[in-house]
């Protein structure tokens, strides 16, 4: 099963009624499904605020949309957590050939500091010799 087929499915299943839309109610009956706590207000915000054609529901495009977009947000969050596990110093807000070095080290890989040098020139876009978060980003892409 594919990822739209995936969607589909899902949708689906939210989509009580069959009509082809997710309802505020429908909305807030798969959040209880789950777990959470969802006034029907709170619902027909939600559905506004995702809501792509005006109508206070939602489409399977608007489900997909969310959905992607959370996985973006928690991709980033990924990639910060992997970032600062790399930095020279916490919060320094850059990797060094050092502490490439230190990582790959505790990872399993013997790199020298001149090795890590040519790693990170590869992706140092400004050429200070270190990689910045956006730097990383592109490299890990």
């Amino acid at each position: 099963m594919d990822k739209n087929q995936q969607y589909q499915r899902v949708f689906r299943h939210i989509d009580q009624n069959g009509d082809g839309k997710i309802s505020p109610p429908e909305l807030q009956i798969c959040i209880g499904k789950i777990g959470g706590d969802l006034t029907l207000e709170d619902a027909e915000m939600a559905a506004a605020l995702m809501d792509s054609d005006g109508d206070g529901m939602l489409s399977m495009e608007d489900l997909v949309k969310v959905v992607e977009s959370a996985n973006e947000e928690e991709k980033f969050s990924d990639l910060k957590k992997a970032f600062k596990m790399y930095e020279e110093i916490e919060g320094g807000g850059c990797i060094t050939p050092k502490s490439l070095r230190r990582m790959l080290s505790k990872l399993g890989e013997s790199r020298t500091v001149d090795d890590c040098k040519v790693m990170i020139a590869k992706f140092d876009v400004n050429g200070d010799g270190v990689l910045s978060f956006d730097e990383f980003r592109v490299m890990m892409a």
